[in-house]
């Protein structure tokens, strides 16, 4: 396993109980540096996409390396000031106008507009003041139309076509828009970010108020055996000519930006959770019919309540069974893992990419009463489920801490807590 040791999964199963999610602030600051240090010819500023695992404990220990917040909410915003994130280091890349926008511009916090409509309620609020914008430049990437956020089959960002259109809002209510990012998932490969970079640019040259540019986010991620990670200075290297040539006479000032989430968080987390049943669905021989194939289930008491991106997406997670109370097993065997939900989707098994699809895992042969752990949910995880179906409580969050000590850093939701907003 990636940080966890069974003598600490035992530990913190007695002390936070299951389902629980864990962290390793270790491995935190480890991806905070590799960001910090991504090759650059200017200032740069690394940007957590929040979104990926809002913690206010994940969001201080990434925010006391350096790196600064991005916000895909008002919501998410404020809660980046209740973690007392500085508001100049908090940018707002929302699908929404936040309700308190013109509050939280006052405030301090950026505003990235990413539609007309957004450009020109802002200009509306804040006429001569400066903006940035997000464009889409026609081109996305991503293991599914699920996970594509460029393109001509995403709503997010202005389309690259009409930037002829943002400059005359920008002209009409006197707004420098000073501010570009585009953000389309590359992944790992340096020459697909070098082609991405190239079209990002091309609109960067029509926009002459320039003075931070965003090259968004999506570095691959390996959570599985045989996958390779995004190499952030091959890929910086990769883009560094083209860079440099754009940066020449921008002034010492302009700032470049990258803006990971999952790079950033995914393989720093886990959820520990319990087998609680053990079933079958073949059919034994008999005098009058042979035997029929079928799959054997572990049943767990987790699933897309927490962890809701294999019924979405088909992604696919590391898993082992963690012996509880004896020895473990040497045998292994093809297993099919059940969410707790009633709930036909609710699978963690899913084929690759296909979350209609089944892919039995061959683990080792586990008995109720096991752990089984689930690793690279460090990201979209905590942050994205299906929260309180069949009324769940919320699962807790802990953190091992850089001297190892285990750190309850949210609590376990009650029945009390999911029940007081009714009336």
């Amino acid at each position: 396993m990636r940080f966890l040791s069974q003598p600490q999964i035992e530990l913190i199963r007695e002390r936070f109980g299951t389902p629980v999610y864990v962290y390793d602030q270790a491995l935190l600051e480890k991806a905070a540096e590799e960001v910090i240090a991504f090759p650059a010819p200017c200032p740069l500023v690394g940007r957590y996409a929040m979104k990926s695992s809002p913690n206010r404990s994940v969001l201080r220990v990434l925010a006391d390396k350096g790196l600064h917040i991005d916000a895909s909410s008002g919501f998410e915003a404020e809660r980046a000031l209740a973690a007392g994130i500085a508001p100049d280091k908090i940018q707002i890349t929302a699908q929404e106008i936040p309700k308190d926008l013109k509050g939280l511009v006052q405030r301090g916090v950026l505003y990235n507009a990413c539609s007309l409509h957004q450009l020109r309620t802002f200009g509306e609020l804040f006429p001569a003041g400066e903006v940035s914008v997000r464009v889409n430049p026609g081109l996305g990437s991503g293991h599914n139309n699920r996970t594509n956020v460029g393109g001509p089959s995403s709503s997010f960002g202005i389309w690259h076509a009409k930037i002829g259109e943002v400059l005359a809002i920008a002209s009409e209510f006197e707004l420098s828009v000073t501010g570009l990012h585009t953000h389309i998932g590359s992944g790992g490969d340096p020459e697909v970010w070098k082609r991405c970079a190239a079209l990002t640019l091309d609109i960067a040259r029509q926009l002459p108020d320039l003075t931070r540019l965003s090259l968004g986010g999506g570095f691959k991620v390996a959570r599985l055996p045989g996958e390779t990670s995004a190499d952030l200075q091959e890929i910086g290297r990769a883009l560094a000519e083209d860079l440099a040539g754009y940066v020449a006479g921008r002034g010492e000032n302009f700032q470049l930006e990258i803006e990971p989430g999952t790079y950033l968080v995914a393989n720093a987390g886990a959820i520990l959770s319990e087998i609680i049943d053990i079933v079958d669905t073949r059919t034994p021989a008999c005098e009058s019919a042979p035997a029929e194939e079928g799959n054997t289930f572990l049943k767990v008491d987790t699933g897309m309540t927490e962890l809701l991106r294999p019924s979405l997406y088909g992604a696919q997670h590391p898993l082992h069974v963690v012996p509880h109370g004896h020895d473990a097993a040497t045998e292994e065997v093809d297993y099919l893992i059940a969410g707790h939900c009633c709930e036909s989707g609710d699978i963690l098994t899913t084929a690759p990419g296909d979350p209609e699809g089944l892919a039995p895992r061959r683990l080792a042969k586990a008995e109720i009463g096991d752990t089984l752990v689930i690793e690279g949910t460090g990201a979209y995880a905590a942050g994205m489920n299906a929260k309180n179906y069949n009324a769940f409580p919320e699962a807790a969050e802990v953190m091992i801490d850089l001297n190892g000590e285990l750190r309850l850093v949210r609590k376990r939701q009650t029945l009390d807590q999911v029940l007081q907003n009714e009336i």
